[in-house]
């Protein structure tokens, strides 16, 4: 019988490329998410690609009520993987409690649920924000957690705690928290992708709107920062390896493989690359010169992060398998893709 797992945020970028990993692997998904950063018909796109249309619950995690609820009448959960949160950087900055009340009220609602209805295995949908700005790189998951830059990357400090708070007091549940650098990228079929409303926040999604035609030009925050080139160094990876580490925590936990009742991994390259690095491999396989300027920095961001990714590599038995250009290629196509259809 096929395992069946909640994907919380399963419309949302990483959440659609993990349910189609999760339905490719054998899993049955449903998906509950309240639409509030994606769209319903990513399910038929999901369905076009796997042949397969996960069940979709349009509702917050926040609401405990509804949550409940669904419990009551979905029984057979196997596993959760818990996206649903906020997530820019820049936007927690200034709606701090919005980020607080959204991101750990949906956590602890979710847990509360596995206690009452006996549900034994998460996995977290964590950050490498955790780090902040690490005293030594390539970061590892037993690096002191800094204080945290921004109230995004402290809601994720803090949810990682409520996971292990609760997984030490109740043995029955059983976590991974996976700690992701900077996925990118969109489905080779050009089906899914990062979809942001209104001005994306993050640097990828720019770079193809800004080329496409929709944005006037790029904004590169800050040149003056300690890096080769001046401009922030992050670790990028594609969205599709990503999604298949999920997969792979969620086996492992299904098969006991964990090795304590709470684990991390980190997710990335283990590669650095700057933003003007990142710029030049987009004009690379795009072949479009892009529109950018310096201006200064922006508040909440760090100046330089890229994972050690040993420990996922070994444990797990994952790493990446896409390069930066491919990667920039997908998300190039995915963004072709959203804009005629949405003609």
């Amino acid at each position: 019988m096929k395992k069946k797992i909640l994907v919380t945020g399963g419309t949302g970028y990483i959440g659609s490329h993990t349910t189609v990993e999760l339905i490719q692997e054998g899993f049955d998904v449903v998906i509950i998410d309240n639409l509030y950063n994606s769209e319903a018909g990513v399910i038929d796109r999901i369905f076009r690609i796997t042949g397969i249309k996960p069940e979709l619950q349009i509702f917050d995690v926040c609401e405990a009520d509804k949550l409940n609820l669904f419990f009551r009448n979905h029984k057979e959960i196997d596993g959760i993987i818990h996206f649903a949160a906020y997530k820019a950087v820049g936007e927690s900055v200034g709606k701090p409690l919005d980020y607080y009340r959204n991101n750990l009220l949906s956590l602890i609602n979710l847990l509360e649920a596995m206690k009452a209805f006996s549900i034994p295995r998460l996995v977290f949908s964590s950050s490498c924000t955790v780090y902040g700005q690490p005293e030594r790189l390539p970061v590892s998951e037993d690096a002191p957690i800094q204080p945290a830059i921004s109230p995004y990357g402290n809601t994720k400090q803090i949810g990682e705690e409520i996971i292990r708070d609760t997984t030490a007091a109740d043995v029955r549940i059983k976590a991974i928290s996976l700690r992701y650098f900077n996925p990118i990228g969109a489905h080779p079929t050009a089906l899914i992708g990062e979809l942001p409303r209104g001005v994306p926040e993050n640097l990828v999604p720019y770079i193809t709107q800004t080329a496409f035609g929709l944005r006037d030009e790029l904004k590169v925050f800050g040149n003056d920062y300690d890096t080769p080139d001046g401009s922030c160094i992050r670790d990028y990876l594609h969205v599709v390896d990503l999604a298949k580490a999920h997969v792979k925590a969620v086996k492992r936990l299904i098969e006991n493989k964990n090795k304590t009742n709470y684990e991390i991994f980190n997710l990335g390259t283990g590669k650095g690359v700057s933003v003007l690095e990142a710029i030049k491999s987009f004009e690379n396989v795009s072949g479009i010169k892009l529109k950018y300027t310096i201006t200064s920095r922006r508040a909440g961001d760090i100046e330089k992060i890229w994972a050690d990714p040993s420990k996922a590599n070994n444990e797990l038995g994952w790493k990446t398998e896409s390069s930066l250009d491919e990667s920039m290629k997908t998300a190039w196509d995915w963004e072709n893709y959203i804009r005629k259809a949405k003609k």
